[in-house]
């Protein structure tokens, strides 16, 4: 809790081992916020552009969220996806803010191609649905499209409109 309070930020790691496997970093939600190179910068994951309902003043936003991210750079490993390692992260983000009495959680969910979630990091809405979240809106994010399309990540006969859909996921707590 100090750490947010003073930092902003904190996150709760997975480890193999030695071996750090995953993340999940999460702050203060600030609903003003703007990615300022949309995709590639962590902010990505707190920028809902406006949209969804005002949010109350406790709410922590879930962002940089990896699983299989054994180094620095874009590869994950998939030995460490697939096997629950990020719904634990999640799980234990949610019992945190529960017992340290944050209003609410916010987070950006992904497309549910597994290989866009490999390629983003994050859940599904399915994740979040599952763990009492609302989805409260769903949008096509163009330039993820972009991206998904340029590293062959979408499925042959698969809409590419509907493969970069993220939403706002929202989880009252209080």
């Amino acid at each position: 809790m100090t750490r947010i309070l003073e930092m902003g930020s904190a996150a709760i790691l997975a480890f193999d081992g030695a071996q750090h496997v995953g993340q999940l970093q999460f702050r203060w939600h600030d609903p003003g916020l703007r990615s300022p190179s949309g995709i590639w910068s962590p902010d990505y994951w707190g920028d809902f552009g406006g949209r969804g309902p005002t949010l109350p003043p406790r709410t922590l936003g879930v962002f940089c969220y990896h699983v299989g991210q054994t180094e620095a750079g874009d590869h994950r490993d998939p030995a460490y996806q697939g096997h629950g390692v990020g719904r634990k992260l999640l799980d234990h983000l949610i019992a945190w803010a529960i017992a340290n009495h944050f209003d609410a959680l916010v987070a950006k969910c992904t497309p549910d191609s597994r290989a866009a979630m490999g390629f983003m990091g994050g859940q599904n809405a399915a994740c979040y649905l599952a763990r009492g979240f609302k989805l409260r809106d769903r949008w096509v994010d163009p330039q993820l499209r972009d991206a998904l399309l340029e590293r062959g990540l979408i499925a042959e006969g698969e809409d590419p409109e509907a493969a970069s859909q993220v939403g706002m996921c929202l989880r009252l707590l209080s």
